[in-house]
């Protein structure tokens, strides 16, 4: 690049500096990835930030994919030249952003964690044996039973439930959204349980379903630490997080009914393609037990 042109990366990186106040990490990070650009550029024989034109910026994008760039690290990257041709524009020194319409590649949706119905079993089968254990197994049996999310299992009200049809109304789900869930056998006569032994951890105006040793509403780092005990003390070596009791609720479902509708307005997802993500699990585990048993996937031994 021309000495004209570092110059003018100087000024912009002063301008985030002195004006914007912003953070030295965003200012490191924002240099770095600028002169990246620039180092493209001089290999390119592009020797002013006015000739850096779309393509360029996509094959620059592009290069950086290839070296193993994720698609966070790489919508960063398009961010600052964004930001610097903003800057360029506003002083009349470029007539376009060649980053404005360039986007990065998606990134891979990892697959959610989950237990098989033998690990749930052995998960809400071991026993309770104090009020809070009680407490704790009608949590778990209800996140799996209903397929919560945890903000929702910490919002619910004693009058949120109908244990007498079956039933829950999420109040508070993502987006603001309410949704009506069934509750099944195991989960109600859990809740029945802890109800008995509520009554003594709690006043009786609290609306709280699940209430804390000093009676007010648990939270949610409290409902995570509990499942954590709860595994350490049934001898479970598994590190189990409570999104993973939703998330076996929807593989478990989808693998059974294969109603991929009926498990999106289960889980309270506004976009089904947000649910697709369990037909890949399903597909996993159908492709597990296709190795296993057709007689043409297996590996042949060798003769001795």
């Amino acid at each position: 690049m021309s000495p004209i042109a570092v110059e003018t990366l100087e000024k912009f990186l002063n301008q985030l500096r002195f004006e914007k106040r912003a953070s030295e990490h965003t200012v490191s990070n924002y240099q770095r990835d600028l002169e990246r650009l620039s180092t493209y550029c001089v290999d390119k024989q592009i020797s002013d930030w006015a000739d850096l034109k779309q393509i360029d910026v996509r094959a620059h994008i592009a290069a950086r994919h290839r070296k193993g760039m994720g698609s966070k690290t790489l919508q960063r990257e398009l961010s600052a030249i964004r930001s610097f041709y903003v800057f360029l524009l506003k002083n009349g020194w470029v007539e376009s952003n060649p980053a404005q319409y360039v986007k990065a590649p998606k990134q891979a949706r990892k697959l959610p964690k989950t237990l098989d119905v033998d690990q749930v079993n052995g998960l809400l089968e071991a026993g309770a044996n104090s009020p809070l254990e009680i407490r704790d197994l009608a949590m778990f049996e209800l996140f799996y039973s209903s397929g919560l999310r945890l903000s929702e299992l910490k919002a619910l009200d004693i009058a949120d439930l109908d244990l007498t049809d079956r039933s829950l109304i999420v109040r508070s789900g993502k987006g603001g959204k309410s949704r009506v869930l069934p509750i099944g056998e195991k989960a109600v006569a859990a809740i029945n349980n802890w109800l008995q032994k509520r009554m003594i951890m709690t006043t009786v105006g609290n609306t709280a379903l699940f209430v804390g040793t000093k009676g007010s509403r648990l939270g949610q780092r409290s409902i995570e630490l509990r499942l954590a005990q709860w595994c350490k003390k049934k001898g479970l070596d598994q590190h189990i997080h409570p999104h993973m009791l939703r998330h076996s609720f929807a593989s478990h479902l989808l693998e059974s009914s294969q109603d991929l509708r009926a498990v999106q307005e289960l889980l309270g997802h506004s976009n089904i393609s947000t649910t697709q993500i369990y037909t890949h699990l399903d597909f996993q585990h159908l492709a597990e037990i296709y190795d296993k048993a057709h007689p043409r996937a297996k590996k042949a031994k060798l003769l001795k």
